[in-house]
């Protein structure tokens, strides 16, 4: 009898805490690195929401999906404190080259929350390309995640049906992004408070230009 590998679902969120621009280059560098390493063992990475750091190419915090059968071999290099040894690209004078990001992991079925009861869903006229047809029906889908507010529009389709598809998966990974954001949210008293601690013992350190 042939044994079925089960894939593992995790969120990962990876944060530059309260960290200056040089921390926020940092994440954006992480991510870069832990979505090419992906792709090559058996680990697929969806990103669900960026937080624009205020220079171009930066972000305060990156919120990712992974599955993946192994998912935990991979993550176990990543889950902690990253440290990053190089020159900062934005103070040439700077003195300071050790810049730490935090790389948070959550269990997808703990933090995903999701009722039926709370989503609202409307129907629009969609706009755009398709001539009048397209405003004549109501084809397009909003979806209404009452809790959070967050909303999302789909219409991809002429099919309302396949727009309300659509649009209920997006809102799932939007909503799992926000209820992330608030565990990290929770968190981030902790990470203020062992702040020393946790940069003293970095679960990777890369030393590359940023």
């Amino acid at each position: 009898m042939f044994k079925i590998e089960k894939k593992m679902e995790k969120v990962i969120q990876i944060t530059s805490g309260r960290g200056p621009e040089e921390c926020c280059r940092v994440v954006a560098k992480v991510q870069e690195l832990m979505m090419k390493q992906s792709t090559n063992v058996n680990v697929k990475i969806e990103v669900l929401d960026q937080k624009k750091g205020d220079l171009a190419g930066t972000f305060h915090s990156v919120t990712l999906l992974a599955k993946g059968a192994d998912l935990e071999l991979f993550l176990k290099e990543w889950s902690g404190t990253v440290q990053w040894i190089a020159q900062s690209p934005y103070r040439k004078m700077h003195r300071r080259k050790n810049w730490f990001v935090g790389v948070a992991v959550f269990d997808c079925s703990e933090q995903l929350k999701w009722k039926d009861s709370d989503v609202r869903i409307e129907t629009c006229r969609s706009s755009g390309p398709g001539g009048q047809n397209v405003n004549k029906v109501e084809t397009a889908v909003r979806g209404v995640h009452l809790p959070s507010g967050v909303q999302v529009l789909a219409s991809d389709s002429r099919s309302q049906l396949q727009n309300k598809q659509l649009c209920i998966e997006r809102l799932k990974a939007k909503v799992l992004a926000w209820q992330t954001d608030q565990l990290v949210a929770a968190r981030q008293a902790q990470w203020d408070e062992h702040n020393e601690l946790e940069r003293g013992n970095p679960v990777k350190v890369i030393i590359s230009p940023l």
